[in-house]
């Protein structure tokens, strides 16, 4: 257990709630978590499924993947969970945006992530004047960063940075 909280905020990476029960448990507290759907299908209950021969239909990954979110929910702090849309270079922002809103009506603490692409850009944009709480991911570059700051701030949005790095 940490003997003095830091004043950065501590976020798990994962799908697995009893991995995020054993973070807490070991450093004393956990600010919240950041999920994705490559994540909640590494989960152990959703992996012996698999492994028992069921392939998951699209409803059933997201009904795993809300189960997942619902039971990590209660056990982070302020920072909430960070939820990400299913999506891919081909998806529009309004099915992101179709996406977001319904997950963010999952749990209380729920940050909606968003690719750091064009169309996840207008669905975040979209989401942040409704009240919807965001982060973005998958951002690349200092040139994607940049777009995010110009298009609506930092302050409207916090930024959740899988990996920044110089094109």
């Amino acid at each position: 257990m940490l003997a003095e909280r830091p004043k950065t905020k501590l976020l798990v990476d994962g799908g697995d709630p009893d991995e995020t029960l054993r973070i807490k448990k070991l450093l004393g507290f956990v600010d919240g978590q950041t999920s994705n759907p490559s994540l909640s299908a590494k989960n152990p209950e959703v992996r012996r499924l698999i492994a028992s021969g069921h392939r998951l239909s699209s409803k059933e990954e997201k009904d795993e993947y809300k189960r997942i979110v619902q039971t990590i929910s209660p056990l982070v702090g302020d920072a909430g969970v960070s939820i990400e849309v299913f999506a891919d270079l081909d998806t529009r922002a309004e099915d992101m945006l179709a996406q977001g809103r319904e997950m963010f009506g999952w749990i209380p603490n729920a940050y909606i992530k968003y690719p750091c692409i064009h169309e996840g850009l207008r669905a975040a944009q979209v989401s942040v004047r409704e009240g919807i709480r965001v982060n973005m991911t998958l951002c690349f570059s200092q040139e994607q960063a940049a777009a995010l700051c110009r298009n609506w701030g930092i302050e409207r949005a916090r930024l959740c940075l899988a990996i920044c790095r110089q094109a």
